[in-house]
């Protein structure tokens, strides 16, 4: 004669709360107490105790993997910022697998979910960084993370740059191969490249244009015992990592100062050999380096010839300023959409170009460019981006003023300065005139980061102590 049961599993005890996903979301969510009997099993107490009405009411119905990586993918921009690939259905299940989800049932690949908790998911900051940590990519969404081409992408694995941390098996169909296997990598090994191998020119790389021979073809492959590097390149990885200057000498000290710093694995006494796996974990470790976060942006306040204007962001940009002023200035950056691009060049398509009001960029100033600004290059990548080029002459070139109000001037007198004169001065002997200045009142010419004559640039001219044209 059998008695009333003690041990519950999960389909046992759904019957209390009305089904297998709703046990399931008050297990995984706190609403029910932690498994007392074993892995997933709970005592007839705890079941008796769980008040069905409220576990029913949390649990509005799950959605599906597919919906979820759909919504994620929403939350991470419209449109997906450059070297983003699309959140798919099996990201799901990796979530769950992290713990940052709920299985609810389906399968366990692309599990069903809980869509408040997908919501909150997707109003984290960290989402993207979530994403890389705990979700590997295949290989054609490892080179949108790269944001190279695909060819390029084969490049890097062939010279041994990343190496597989799983696989998964797509069915293609009968038509396309059937079943077969592919590779996962790390999104944090793919967004650390840049920095672990800085010896790269990846800015290069990602503007190679469809139908050229990948730049990486030339290059040497490595394996894990040949891949190693000196204390410099210790410290050009370390550069690479926080954007700032690391020597040999720095290495050096830590290497003196901490004992886990990794063991040489080559080289002499004078010049010992590292792995780069090693070295780069530990940087990790001790906040030496820190994971891209992704690209960053430009922004552009662009005034046309005939008045009209507009603003917008290039991303990934690269802004290259020229050290003569007979140069030319470029920046270039991925656009959001074709209607964004059509618009700059646009406004740049007049007689005398356009004018940069403002422009803003990672490791810059705020710069303004007094007209002539073109737009002279547009590239579709392989995987679907557009980038764009702006270029202007350098002697144009000047220092946004603080308050908006145009570019900064920045005069050289040709006469010794009077005891009467009230402009700002500079070190370098230039001055801001003022309007109420005798000696020189409004007249000196806005020269801008340019001094008259040899056309040399200062570089002591700082926009929060210059007045405004």
């Amino acid at each position: 004669m059998g008695g009333r049961r003690e041990v519950y599993d999960s389909a046992q005890a759904a019957g209390a709360c009305g089904g297998v996903a709703a046990w399931r979301w008050a297990a995984g969510s706190g609403l029910v107490p932690a498994a007392d009997a074993g892995p997933w099993q709970w005592s007839r107490a705890v079941v008796e105790a769980v008040d069905p009405e409220a576990v029913r009411a949390a649990l509005r119905g799950p959605i599906g993997a597919g919906a979820a990586a759909d919504r994620l993918t929403e939350a991470l921009g419209v449109p997906l910022p450059p070297m983003r690939p699309r959140v798919t259905a099996s990201a799901i299940g990796h979530l769950v697998r992290a713990g940052l989800l709920v299985y609810l049932g389906g399968e366990t690949e692309f599990p069903d979910v809980y869509p408040e908790q997908v919501a909150a998911l997707a109003r984290r900051r960290d989402l993207p960084a979530l994403l890389d940590q705990y979700v590997p990519l295949g290989p054609d969404q490892a080179a949108t993370r790269l944001g190279v081409r695909r060819t390029d992408w084969d490049w890097v694995v062939r010279l041994g740059y990343v190496a597989p941390v799983g696989s998964a098996e797509v069915d293609y169909g009968r038509a396309h191969g059937g079943v077969t296997t592919v590779p996962l990598y790390s999104a944090r090994d793919i967004a650390l490249l840049d920095v672990t191998r800085p010896s790269v020119d990846w800015r290069a790389v990602r503007e190679t244009r469809p139908g050229r021979r990948s730049l990486l073809a030339g290059l040497t492959p490595v394996t894990p015992d040949t891949d190693r590097v000196l204390l410099a390149g210790v410290g050009r990885i370390a550069s690479a990592g926080r954007s700032v200057g690391v020597g040999r000498a720095a290495v050096v000290n830590w290497r003196r100062q901490h004992p886990d710093f990794p063991a040489p694995t080559g080289g002499t006494d004078v010049h010992p050999e590292f792995d780069r796996a090693d070295v780069v974990a530990w940087l990790l470790a001790h906040d030496k380096i820190i994971i891209p976060a992704g690209a960053g942006a430009a922004s552009l306040l662009v005034r046309g010839s005939g008045g009209a204007s507009g603003r917008f962001r290039l991303d990934a940009p690269w802004l290259g300023l020229a050290d003569d002023i007979e140069g030319t200035d470029r920046l270039s950056g991925w656009v959001a959409d074709d209607a964004d691009a059509d618009a700059l060049a646009a406004l740049a398509a007049g007689y005398v170009g356009a004018t940069l009001t403002r422009l803003t960029a990672p490791g810059a100033g705020s710069l303004a460019v007094l007209g002539d600004v073109r737009v002279t290059d547009r590239f579709r990548s392989g995987s679907g981006g557009l980038r764009i080029t702006l270029e202007w002459p350098a002697r144009l070139r000047g220092t946004a003023s603080p308050t908006g109000g145009g570019v900064v001037r920045h005069g050289v007198p040709q006469t010794r300065t009077g005891e009467d004169c009230v402009c700002a001065r500079h070190g370098c002997g230039g001055l801001d005139p003022v309007l109420w200045c005798d000696e020189h009142g409004g007249e000196a010419p806005p020269v801008l980061e340019w001094h008259t004559g040899g056309g040399l640039r200062c570089g002591q001219l700082a926009p929060g102590t210059a007045a405004s044209a």
